[in-house]
């Protein structure tokens, strides 16, 4: 149409869309189409822009000879909701000062108190909003909001001691703390410089195949997936052994981050390892990554106990021929007899749910091959490393369009409830994961379900089963001849039916809380509304714990709680460690927080970024009326927030 004399205006979604557009209509059309802010005007250049807009189709004016095209007829895919998105809520994490009137906390100059109020008060003249902290024998702290960034809440498991004003006791325990801190910062320093020294592969720029195959993809990609995919890509381009840890809430797309990173090294002659803690789960990655390299040049295999004998040796002899490009498994992945022609990449699904062995043929990979880590509940170990500045982190935290949160129930175990709860699922042509906790149990359930439901079809899946009856029984339920299926938490990583959308855990109170989160992450993956009846028995007494992890994942329904529920499972079991388990002592002494910030400092001094010792911390008191006042923002913890955020900006560009 432009060759008529038309003008072509291009409406992409997102800027990263409109540079990717911009980008294959030069090399598809070979026309030049400069990308702009606003919109065309009357008498901008003839031929085609690209603008920023949401639009859900394109249409034509021919007398004003202009054609307009959306991002949808271009690429196949229906414009989302990423912008509402992008100006959605962020993260829900549990800020450093998500604070109630009896919360303890941690102050940096005079230790653990506990949080008593916000008040406004005058001296001198000068208003100020201040924070009331209660120390042992009842002493009051007066915290003035210009000095919030140095309080943040306490995380850390058992009860601490409260320190007293005015005493030396928490100086000492800061000390004594500090010195622990210096150390694993050596540790860590020492083994990520390691890392640094060594010489990785630079993977070159993306192929023409690698767009094709973004292009393919069948959703909108969300703005934070596609900045995490492009920090994989950057991280790969380098010639680093990348360390990239990609954390993002049950269902949020990190499989397809793995997917493009996997194709980018593929196509530069790579072989890529695709990690998981289930064989189930095996399964399902190899038929995802199957499905998405369809078009290409692309041998993926699996390995798992699925396999015979056989079969299995035939894809080890092949891997180390080099003729297979891609291997989804379980840690017989890792085993001493697998061999490969030339390894580029290994991706890690969920690595805390493996073993002391395995991570250790890790922490080998890690200075010699790029390895991304997937995790959904970022477990405490990885994101202090994450968050102390030694591992590269990537937070994908958009929930994915037209996704609702999961309704949950918790309560007594009630045969009414649960068959009323199976009955709705059928009668929408849903399906049901029912979750029970014993394999020498599991068919007595499931005989219990089928005399509650009797029009339902049940199937039983456990870890015990014989391999070939396993994968059977996944296959009728994954084709739907099953629609009820009585498991073990078997099903608890990745697993991915869109049609699955209530989920029953009969003794929920036997799990513990990332477990019972990843499994409520298994429903409400399409756009139906999804339940999760999380139950426990009526006639036992729930301990403390337990009650604490009801409670939490109870609360913590929305999209996104994921980043809350590892902070929350802190407090509940106590912090976890870096390198060893004697740490656990340091974390509640100090509290999470400040710990963090303890090795924060000593990794930058053993980097050579600081000098030892050195804090820099000046504070000028001026006279000035300095407060938020109650009219503008009225909600306490989102002033709290905003004072912690301004007091803690050490540059202009974080005060802007």
């Amino acid at each position: 149409m432009i060759k008529n004399g038309y003008r072509g205006v291009v409406a992409a979604s997102l800027p990263e869309t409109a540079q990717r557009l911009q980008h294959n209509l030069k090399t598809t059309a070979g026309t030049s189409f400069p990308i702009s802010e606003t919109a065309p005007s009357e008498d901008s250049s003839p031929g085609g822009v690209i603008v920023i807009a949401e639009l859900a189709r394109g249409f034509v004016l021919p007398w004003a000879q202009l054609a307009l095209v959306a991002e949808s007829d271009l690429t196949g895919r229906r414009a989302g909701a990423a912008r509402r998105r992008i100006q959605s809520k962020r993260r829900e994490t549990s800020g450093p000062l998500d604070l109630a009137s009896g919360d303890l906390v941690v102050h940096e100059v005079h230790g653990i108190g506990r949080y008593i109020e916000m008040v406004d008060r005058e001296l001198l003249g000068v208003h100020r909003e201040y924070l009331v902290i209660e120390y042992a024998k009842g002493d009051r702290l007066y915290v003035p909001s210009d000095q919030v960034d140095l309080v943040s809440k306490y995380i850390g498991g058992e009860l601490p001691k409260m320190s007293r004003l005015g005493s030396n006791e928490w100086a000492k325990t800061k000390a004594r703390v500090g010195r622990r801190a210096r150390e694993i910062a050596h540790e860590l320093v020492k083994l990520y410089a390691d890392r640094l020294r060594a010489k990785g592969f630079a993977f070159g720029p993306d192929t023409p195949w690698q767009r094709e195959l973004e292009d393919a993809f069948p959703y909108e990609e969300t703005p934070d997936q596609l900045r995490a995919i492009d920090e994989v890509k950057d991280d790969m381009e380098k010639d680093l052994p990348m360390d990239r840890l990609v954390c993002g809430d049950v269902g949020y797309g990190k499989t397809e981050i793995a997917v493009r990173a996997a194709f980018k090294a593929v196509a530069a002659g790579k072989q890529v390892v695709v990690l998981v803690p289930t064989t189930i789960l095996a399964q399902q990655h190899h038929a995802t990554f199957v499905e998405r390299f369809r078009n290409f040049p692309v041998r993926v295999e699996m390995l798992s106990r699925f396999l015979s004998a056989a079969e299995a040796k035939k894809v080890i002899a092949d891997l180390a021929d080099g003729k297979v490009d891609v291997v989804v498994g379980t840690h017989r992945l890792l085993g001493k007899d697998i061999k490969f022609s030339d390894l580029g990449v290994v991706i890690v699904d969920e690595e805390q749910r493996f073993g002391v062995e395995q991570k250790e043929r890790l922490k080998q990979l890690r200075t010699s091959v790029d390895i991304l880590t997937l995790t959904a509940t970022p477990i405490p170990r990885t994101l202090e490393m994450a968050m102390s500045g030694i591992r590269d982190m990537s937070i994908v935290d958009t929930p994915p369009e037209d996704r609702h949160p999961v309704m949950t129930y918790v309560g007594d175990f009630d045969e009414e409830t649960l068959s009323s709860a199976i009955r709705r699922e059928l009668l929408r042509d849903g399906q049901v994961f029912y979750v029970h906790h014993r394999v020498d149990t599991i068919q007595a359930a499931a005989r219990r379900v089928q005399d509650l439901v009797p029009d339902a079809r049940v199937g039983v899946a456990h870890g015990q089963m014989d391999e070939n009856q396993l994968e059977q029984t996944m296959l009728e339920f994954g084709d739907a001849k099953t629609n009820v299926l009585v498991c073990t938490t078997i099903i608890e990583s990745g697993l991915d039916i869109p049609t699955v959308n209530t989920l029953i855990v009969e003794r929920s109170d036997l799990l513990g809380l990332s477990q019972m989160y990843q499994l409520r992450g298994r429903v409400g993956r399409a756009h139906e509304r999804a339940y999760a009846y999380l139950f426990f028995p009526p006639e036992r007494a729930l301990t403390e714990h337990a009650h604490e992890r009801l409670k939490t994942i109870a609360e913590h329904t929305g999209l996104g709680s994921g980043f809350r529920i590892a902070m929350r499972d802190l407090e509940i079991r106590g912090a976890g460690n870096l390198l060893g388990a004697e740490q656990h002592g340091h974390i509640s002494e100090v509290g999470f927080d400040l710990y963090v910030k303890l090795i924060s400092q000593a990794v930058e001094e053993a980097k050579g970024s600081v000098p030892p010792g050195l804090d820099g911390e000046v504070r000028i008191d001026l006279p000035l009326n300095a407060f938020i006042p109650k009219t503008y923002v009225a909600d306490e913890n989102l002033r709290l927030e905003s004072y912690r955020r301004i007091a803690s900006a050490r540059t202009e560009e974080e005060l802007a």
